[in-house]
C-alpha cells in the first residue's frame, strides 16, 4: 500500500498544524525504512538483499529531503534566501507527486499513478559467467521494452544511451567489472517510443570464491521529473535574481534622480528678495510609500525668482520608479523655467497641461503653483486637482478655497483659474500632497488631522520644527502612496 506522503489528492494550503503532523509521519516512516534498510544488510551474498537495502537507501535519502523541505515550510519565508529554498520545496513536492508518471514530461498518455517508489525505479542483474541478464518488470516500463523482447546485456545496453552519455556509462561499468567499484552516477536514454529519460544507476560488482566478479547489480532510478524541476528551480531562481536586481537599479536610480531634482536643503531656507518685505522660512520634507519599495513622482519646490518673488510648488504624478521620477524631472524643471521667465501661475498651469499630454511617457498629475510677492505680502496661486494649502493664523488653520483646476494631463486645452490672498508676518502655509492624508482613495479625516496641528506649529521654532510634529503625526502610518509636504513662514 503506499505511503500517505505519496497519496494522489489535490494539493490544499497546510494548516498551522498539518506540517508538524507530516514531519512527525515522515520521521516515523524514515525510521521504519532505516530499520528494513539494517536488516537488509544482513546477508551480503543474497541479491535480492541487496536490491532491498539499495531500494531502502534511495527512500531514506528522499523522505531526508522531504523532513527538511518539511520544516522550511514550517519555517516559513524571513527573507530572500529562504524565499528560493521555499521555491524548491514546492517544486520538490510536486516532483514527489510528479514523479510518479514519467511519461507526464514527454507527452502522450502516462501510466496510472500509483505514487509508489517502485514504480520509477528498476532492477537488473548481468551474469557474466553464463551471459544470463534479468530485469525486473519496472525496468522495461522504464525503458519503454516489451517483456517479450527480453533485457537488454551490457553490450546492446548503450544503443539507447545518448552518444555523449555513452563514455558515462561505460567509464561506470568497466570501474565495476574490472576495479570492482560501485556504480553511481547518470545518464540519458531514448525509449523504444522516443521519450528521453534520465536515469540514475546504482550498482555493485558480485564476486565469487576467487574474488573475480561474477555478474553486476544495478538499481535504475527514473529521474527524469526530478532534473526537469530542479532546472525549473534553477531558472526561477535565476529569473528572481534577475528581476531582484532590476528591481534594486531601478530604484536608485529613481532614487538618485529624485535626490538630484528636489531642493538640495534640508533645513530652514530664507528667501532674501533684495527689496522690501518679509522674508520666508521653508522647509521640506518627502516620505516614501510603505507599500512599494519604488519611489514615486512627488515633488516640492521653493525658488527665489530673479524678480524678488517665490515660487512655491508641490506636485505629485502617476505611477513609480524611474518612469515616473524622470516625468517629474522633466515637469518640475520646465516648471521653474516658466516662473523664471515670469509667466503667472494660472498660465503655468496651462503649460503644464499641455507639455504632460504631449510626453511620451503619458501620465497624470496634480499639481499647485504658488507665487508670493514679498513686497505686497500677496500669495497667488493656482492648482490641478490638488489639495489646496492650509493656512495657520492666530493659533488656528483653515485650508483656502480653491479655484479652479483640473488634473493636468486629463483634457487638452485645460484653463486654470487664480486664487490670491495676502499673507501677515507669522503666518504659516502648509503645502503636501494628497498621499499625506489619504489612504485607500479616501479622505480618512487626514485634513482635520493637520489643522488639529495648529497649536503645536503656532509654538514651533521656525519652519523645520513644524516639518518634523507633521512628519512625527503622518509619519509612521502605513501609506499606499508617497507623499510631499512644505511648510512656509513668513517672516516678521
Amino acid at each position: 500500500m503506499p505511503s500517505p506522503l505519496y497519496a494522489d489528492r489535490p494539493a490544499q494550503p497546510p494548516e498551522p498544524g498539518t506540517v508538524d503532523a507530516l514531519i512527525s509521519q515522515t520521521r516515523r516512516l524514515r525510521g521504519d525504512v532505516d530499520a528494513v534498510r539494517r536488516d537488509a544488510v544482513l546477508d551480503e551474498d543474497d541479491p535480492k538483499n541487496r536490491w532491498q537495502r539499495a531500494l531502502c537507501d534511495l527512500a531514506v535519502h528522499q523522505l531526508d529531503d522531504l523532513g527538511a523541505h518539511l520544516g522550511q515550510l514550517r519555517a516559513g519565508i524571513p527573507d530572500e534566501a529562504s524565499l528560493v529554498e521555499g521555491v524548491e520545496s514546492v517544486v520538490a513536492e510536486e516532483t514527489v507527486e510528479a514523479a510518479s508518471d514519467p511519461g507526464a514530461a514527454y507527452g502522450g498518455p502516462a501510466p496510472a499513478r500509483t505514487g509508489s517508489l517502485l514504480s520509477r525505479v528498476g532492477s537488473a542483474e548481468w551474469n557474466l559467467l553464463t551471459d544470463e541478464v534479468s530485469w525486473s518488470e519496472e525496468l522495461y516500463q522504464i525503458f519503454g521494452r516489451s517483456p517479450e523482447s527480453g533485457p537488454m546485456s551490457l553490450d546492446e545496453l548503450p544503443s539507447m544511451v545518448f552518444a555523449e552519455d555513452q563514455p558515462v556509462l561505460q567509464a561506470m561499468v568497466t570501474d565495476c567489472l574490472i576495479d570492482g567499484k560501485p556504480i553511481d552516477g547518470e545518464f540519458r536514454v531514448v525509449r523504444t517510443d522516443g521519450r528521453v529519460r534520465t536515469l540514475h544507476m546504482m550498482g555493485e560488482p558480485v564476486l565469487d570464491a576467487d574474488g573475480c566478479t561474477a555478474s553486476m547489480w544495478a538499481v535504475l532510478r527514473d529521474v527524469s521529473e526530478l532534473r526537469r524541476s530542479e532546472r525549473a528551480v534553477r531558472e526561477s531562481r535565476d529569473s528572481l535574481q534577475r528581476s531582484r536586481h532590476i528591481e534594486r537599479t531601478e530604484r536608485r536610480v529613481a532614487v538618485e534622480l529624485q535626490e538630484a531634482v528636489l531642493p538640495p536643503w534640508r533645513g530652514s531656507l530664507s528667501f532674501a528678495h533684495g527689496g522690501p518685505g518679509a522674508p520666508l522660512d521653508v522647509a521640506g520634507h518627502y516620505l516614501p510609500a510603505a507599500t512599494t519599495g519604488l519611489i514615486g513622482g512627488d515633488w516640492y519646490d521653493a525658488l527665489a525668482l530673479p524678480d524678488g518673488d517665490a515660487l512655491l510648488t508641490v506636485g505629485d504624478l502617476t505611477g513609480h520608479g524611474v518612469s515616473a521620477t524622470s516625468s517629474m524631472a522633466m515637469l518640475l524643471g520646465a516648471l521653474r523655467g516658466m516662473a523664471v521667465a515670469g509667466i503667472r501661475p494660472g498660465a503655468l498651469m496651462g503649460h503644464l497641461n499641455q507639455l504632460l499630454e504631449s510626453s511620451v511617457q503619458p501620465a497624470l498629475g496634480s499639481a499647485m503653483c504658488c507665487r508670493y510677492e514679498p513686497v505686497s505680502q500677496t500669495l497667488t496661486w493656482a492648482q490641478a486637482g490638488h489639495p489646496a494649502p492650509l493656512l495657520f493664523r492666530g493659533g488656528t488653520g483653515r485650508a483656502l478655497k480653491r479655484p479652479d483646476g483640473v488634473l493636468l494631463g486629463a483634457t487638452t486645452g485645460a484653463s486654470y483659474e487664480e486664487a490670491a490672498i495676502r499673507l501677515l508676518p507669522g503666518d504659516l502655509l502648509v503645502l503636501h500632497t494628497d498621499g499625506l492624508t489619504r489612504r485607500g482613495g479616501l479622505d480618512d479625516t487626514g485634513t482635520q488631522r493637520l489643522l488639529d496641528l495648529a497649536p503645536r506649529l503656532a509654538e514651533a521654532r521656525d519652519a523645520q520644527d513644524c516639518v518634523r510634529s507633521v512628519v512625527e503625526e503622518f509619519g509612521e502610518a502605513p501609506r499606499e502612496d508617497d507623499a510631499c509636504v512644505m511648510v512656509v513662514r513668513v517672516g516678521d
